[in-house]
């Protein structure tokens, strides 16, 4: 059973993705810095001996058609739903192997990273990369995992609650837990990852 790792991705459309980041920068900037950030993940995980890479992509139609990623990888749609969700569906939908999800915001997001949150799953039923700001960059789950019905519901989605309120859902589920890591969410952020001219 080869490993799935899960990449969730909207169209760099401006407006549609980073809308925190553009309220700082200009929507525009916002999506160009996200696609430019995302090819660039894509490109550094790649690693096909190691693990199958799966674009989970919305919106659901010009996901599936946009030109913005690598044309090789294999697209699926996000479906409808809240964050949790589409989440939820995404692990079960790949719940025989098996299966970590991130997303394309992580600049620090290694292959190394990706294989500690895979070795991780051999001991535990579920895994999360937990961020900077209380939410998380990445979470898995075994083989025939059993998740609960429960999954995700009633996450306080973008606040420093997420984690808990994720590992919450997961009751007398083993978890594991690899490095935490930084998101780009604002101005403050990205300057961490390159230099922002002020003007």
């Amino acid at each position: 059973m080869r490993p799935i790792l899960i990449v969730m991705l909207k169209e760099p459309r401006a407006g549609l993705v980073k809308t925190r980041l553009g309220r700082d920068i200009g929507m525009t900037n916002a999506a160009w810095w996200f696609r430019h950030q995302s090819r660039a993940l894509l490109r550094r995980l790649y690693a096909p001996r190691r693990w199958n890479i799966i674009l989970a992509v919305a919106p659901d139609y010009t996901g599936l058609t946009s030109r913005a990623w690598p044309a090789h990888l294999p697209r699926i749609p996000q479906g409808q739903g809240d964050l949790g969700v589409r989440m939820a569906r995404l692990l079960r939908t790949f719940d025989r192997n098996p299966v970590c999800l991130i997303g394309g915001d992580i600049p620090g997001i290694s292959q190394r990273h990706v294989s500690q949150a895979f070795n991780t799953l051999g001991a535990q039923d579920a895994v999360f990369g937990p961020a900077e700001d209380g939410g998380f960059w990445l979470v898995g789950t075994g083989a025939n995992a059993t998740l609960p019905s429960t999954m995700f519901q009633g996450v306080r989605w973008s606040t420093n609650h997420a984690l808990d309120d994720s590992l919450a859902t997961l009751p007398g589920k083993r978890i594991g837990f690899v490095d935490t890591l930084p998101d780009i969410d604002t101005i403050e952020d990205l300057a961490k990852f390159q230099p922002i001219n002020r003007r």
